[in-house]
């Protein structure tokens, strides 16, 4: 009785199996859309904006007008889109060490999209971001670096200014942002 129950239980397995097989081949005979047809397709790659070059070093042509302007001498840094360096400026006697943190106020400004010195009150202790300045490889959290945004006001850069006081740092990167649109 037990090998009559299993024969049994294979006879019908087989059947399904079978079944299963010849339904498939007579619906991808007959045009129906198979499994692979029916996949979602891929979304569409996403369409982002990005700072030109001509536009990078009109910022920092604005920028330098700025600090001679004001009699200073600043370190003026312009990154893209994905935070990569597209012009930069060392005015003749601007310090060393402003390079670097002129840099770090653009990818701050980019990074999240607004200004550093924005970055630097929500980040005081007890703040929100308190100690965010030690992420992504050292933020700097003071002003004197805004996002540079298109016309439509899509972010396509930063600006980052160091080499005086922040007021001024921050003037001459406003003035730099100003010009690009």
């Amino acid at each position: 009785m037990k090998n009559v129950k299993r024969i049994g239980f294979v006879a019908v397995l087989l059947a399904v199996v079978v079944g299963g097989v010849w339904y498939a081949s007579h619906q991808a005979q007959a045009g129906a859309p198979t499994v692979a047809d029916q996949a979602v397709a891929a979304p569409a790659a996403l369409v982002t904006k990005d700072i030109s070059l001509a536009q990078a070093q009109a910022a920092v042509a604005a920028a330098v007008a700025k600090a001679e302007a004001t009699k200073t001498k600043m370190d003026i840094a312009v990154i893209d889109a994905g935070g990569n360096l597209k012009a930069f400026a060392r005015m003749d006697g601007a310090w060393l060490g402003s390079i670097d943190i002129a840099m770090k106020k653009a990818k701050t400004a980019r990074y999240f999209d607004m200004p550093s010195g924005t970055i630097g009150t929500l980040s005081q202790p007890g703040g929100p971001l308190f100690n965010i300045e030690h992420s992504n490889n050292g933020l700097i959290s003071f002003p004197g670096g805004l996002p540079l945004k298109a016309a439509d006001g899509t972010v396509i850069g930063a600006i980052g200014v160091s080499g005086s006081t922040v007021e001024n740092d921050h003037t001459v990167a406003a003035a730099g942002a100003e010009v690009v649109k």
